[in-house]
């Protein structure tokens, strides 16, 4: 199976937690797992914000790389991205969530393109058939 690892599964990892633990087991049982590279600048910023080291930050995205594929964007990726924005934002209001962000939607178009899973604990993908829930 072909995973696609969000920032939220990412941070949990690094953490230790319990959806960590299960985002991990997934990883490793994996054929192929991607990174969308918007994920790897996402991570940063949230240990930026908090403070963390930038050689701790520097460490843990290099385990990213080490762990997995970084997608970068591509013209085909973009596309999909702006079709995923506007269903997650659809359906955001629907649930009555929160605005998804651009990065939510690249990493469903990365799934999406690569015919992958999203394995997340992020509200904004836990109805959809792509996401393989962890929290």
């Amino acid at each position: 199976m072909k995973i696609v690892v969000d920032a939220y599964a990412w941070v949990e990892i690094f953490v230790g937690s319990g959806a960590g633990e299960k985002a991990k087991q997934i990883i490793e049982q994996a054929d192929e797992v991607l990174t969308p590279g918007t994920v790897v600048a996402e991570v940063a910023c949230k240990y930026h914000r908090g403070g963390v080291e930038e050689s701790t930050i520097h460490a843990r995205l290099e385990t990213i790389s080490v762990a997995s594929h970084v997608v970068p964007i591509s013209i085909e990726l973009a596309l999909e991205a702006a079709k995923c924005y506007m269903k997650l934002s659809q359906e955001a209001r629907r649930r009555k969530l929160s605005t998804p962000s651009l990065f939510d939607a690249i990493t469903l178009a990365t799934a999406r393109l690569m015919e992958a899973k999203v394995i997340t604990g992020d509200e904004h993908f836990k109805s959809l058939p792509e996401t393989i829930w962890i929290e």
